[in-house]
């Protein structure tokens, strides 16, 4: 189907932005070198370990297995990467056979972001109707069954592009817009989907930045996609894990780094508010799922942060946060207040804002 690719290329708006390439040692890594035309109109798409210089640029192996953090937040995982694997032994493709260059052209124009691989070998978009319900039975089935390969797997795919997180979901498109999808997972709770519309309203109120959220038929969560533009256009996205190289399986990252990349990148207090308000709620709510991945930079005519999503209560009471609070796993108030003056947020109103998110959370 596709093997034997060394080298693909890497496009975003209808630019090339790069070559990317397979190092002939083993293990294989990733080597990239941005277009000269590139170099000279465009923006360095992950500024730490692909800053816009000439020249051959090779990922270290570990910790996305030879792949720059940019083009890994790329990939599916979780979910998504099931479904393919599943929709690939239906055709007789065994994924793990599959090189990075091989997955990456798999998700083709159809991933997060915008960033685009070529030759191109996604699965054309789904039409936009589609029946809630029988997705939702399919994914439950695919959980179920290790050896399911079914009859809807190629609509899953369709619809998948490159969504993480173990929880079963796709994007759609309804009235024009793009929306992302959430299932169950096996041993979620049957209100999960208007648990988590529930929490998105409320940190909403909590003046938490986030995309619009519906619940489909009553029980399906959905978010509208923040990487699209009303028309359609794609924004960059990157995920903290990207920017940083962090392994997001693992508890690697503290929010001292995501203000610092504030500061690096965007330049903004706002944004630096935006962190905090975030690192409030998640603390307040327990929200301990707060891994490097769910925290993500856009680039439209400059960096900034991107909206929250993922917020939703995991874990018990006294499991530790994937991401720590001035270096403490299980964070108290003090925590929060002393990060937030340690990168240069006004004491009085850092206090202000988390009691006034704790009075609406803890009410």
């Amino acid at each position: 189907m596709m093997a034997g690719l060394t080298q693909i290329e890497v496009w975003m708006h209808g630019r090339q932005v790069g070559r990317l390439g397979l190092t002939p040692t083993q293990p294989q890594t990733c080597a990239f070198e941005y277009t000269t035309e590139w170099l000279q109109e465009g923006f360095s798409i992950s500024p730490f370990e692909l800053p816009l210089v000439p020249g051959l640029k090779i990922a270290p192996y570990h910790p996305f297995e030879g792949c720059f953090g940019v083009f890994a937040d790329c990939l599916p995982d979780g979910w998504g990467q099931l479904v393919l694997h599943r929709y690939l032994m239906q055709k007789g493709i065994n994924s793990n056979n599959l090189n990075l260059l091989e997955r990456l052209c798999m998700v083709g124009q159809n991933g997060r972001g915008a960033l685009e691989f070529r030759p191109d070998r996604s699965i054309s978009n789904a039409p936009e109707y589609l029946d809630f319900e029988r997705l939702a039975a399919e994914s439950d089935t695919i959980l179920a069954d290790d050896a399911y390969t079914g009859e809807h797997l190629e609509e899953l795919v369709q619809r998948g592009g490159s969504p993480g997180g173990a929880r079963p979901k796709i994007f759609i498109r309804q009235d024009g817009e793009e929306w992302l999808v959430k299932f169950r997972a096996r041993g979620d709770k049957k209100s999960i989907g208007k648990d988590e519309y529930r929490y998105s309203l409320l940190a909403k109120q909590c003046g938490i930045e986030m995309p619009e959220t519906r619940l489909m038929d009553g029980k399906w969560f959905a978010t509208k996609r923040f990487d699209r533009k009303e028309d359609g256009t794609k924004i960059h996205v990157v995920t903290a894990s990207g920017l940083l190289q962090a392994d997001y399986t693992i508890p690697c990252m503290d929010y001292r780094h995501i203000f610092t990349l504030a500061n690096r990148l965007t330049h903004s207090m706002e944004d630096m508010w935006k962190i905090y308000r975030l690192m409030c709620f998640n603390v307040l709510i327990g929200n301990r799922d707060d891994h490097a991945r769910n925290f993500a930079f856009l680039y439209d005519k400059g960096w900034h942060f991107a909206p929250a999503y993922d917020i939703l209560p995991c874990g018990i009471e006294g499991d530790y946060h994937t991401t720590s609070v001035n270096d403490n796993p299980l964070p108290t108030r003090s925590d929060v207040i002393a990060l937030a003056t340690s990168v240069g947020l006004p004491e009085k109103e850092a206090v202000s804002i988390f009691e006034s998110i704790a009075n609406q959370v803890l009410c």
